[in-house]
């Protein structure tokens, strides 16, 4: 079975994005599974989160240039199956330079090529830049599928149409005929709220069975985990926080039928 590629993205902050990418990644690894997590956001939030340091030159930066291969950048994390390409904040100027350089759209298909030849992972995990810009768009084009994390709040949906769009301009166009919208994660999500459960409600309208039935909730402890630069799993294994995630795993495998 090929390494499956998903690329976790939305354009808002704030949505839980990167707590999604690690937690996931976590969970998935912590089953058994083969996961690399690749942080392609400049604010290198995913690499903290796991427990590493931000270094110069550690990320893909250079590779998405030209420069060296994506295998040389795998690093090990403290948690077994577990593997990641680091970010640093270098990766800023990707998203600038990449838009002048030929096949600009390709180039982290172009570079994930050795690694997914390699079959070292089950799945492959891409932590988004807040952001459409151009990193965003080569995850796009190198992923088989789009995991989006939208928050329980009054503008959640505003942007994930957009975010559509663009995914469906990428598919029709030919720059990747294969992505698909692999689910929509509710994150965030308070059922003490009326606006919490109005919010699940009209999305579940939107996008019916696309929508995962875990929901994430709002958590102190899966707030506090970063800083420790642990998954949740690890930081408070008995934790709501960590028990969505793990859940959440489980559906995503289901989907990816791995």
């Amino acid at each position: 079975m090929p390494t499956k590629v998903i690329a976790v993205a939305n354009q808002k902050g704030g949505v839980g994005k990167t707590t999604t990418a690690v937690n996931l990644s976590a969970c998935v690894a912590a089953v058994g599974r083969r996961v690399l997590l690749f942080d392609l956001d400049p604010q290198a939030n995913a690499t903290s989160g796991v427990g590493l340091d931000k270094i110069e030159g550690a990320s893909a930066y250079r590779v998405l240039l030209g420069e060296g291969g994506l295998l040389d950048k795998i690093q090990n994390t403290a948690y077994e199956r577990l593997e990641i390409i680091p970010s640093e904040v270098d990766l800023c100027g990707a998203d600038i330079e990449l838009s002048r350089a030929e096949n600009h759209l390709q180039r982290v298909s172009q570079s994930l090529q050795p690694v997914i030849a390699s079959d070292r992972f089950d799945v492959l995990f891409v932590d988004c830049p807040p952001s459409l810009g151009v990193l965003t768009l080569n995850a796009f084009a190198a992923a088989d599928a789009v995991l989006v994390p939208l928050q329980c709040e009054y503008y959640a949906l505003e942007g994930i149409s957009m975010l559509n769009r663009v995914m469906g301009q990428l598919h029709d166009s030919g720059v990747n005929p294969r992505l698909e919208l692999l689910g929509v994660v509710m994150t965030m999500f308070d059922s003490r709220t009326k606006l919490s459960n109005q919010v699940v409600s009209e999305v579940r309208e939107h996008f019916g069975e696309r929508v995962f039935e875990t929901m994430i909730p709002r958590s102190t402890r899966l707030a506090e985990a970063p800083s420790f630069g642990k998954p949740i799993i690890h930081y408070d294994k008995y934790s709501p926080g960590s028990a969505a995630y793990e859940l959440l795993a489980q559906e995503v495998l289901n989907r990816l039928a791995l």
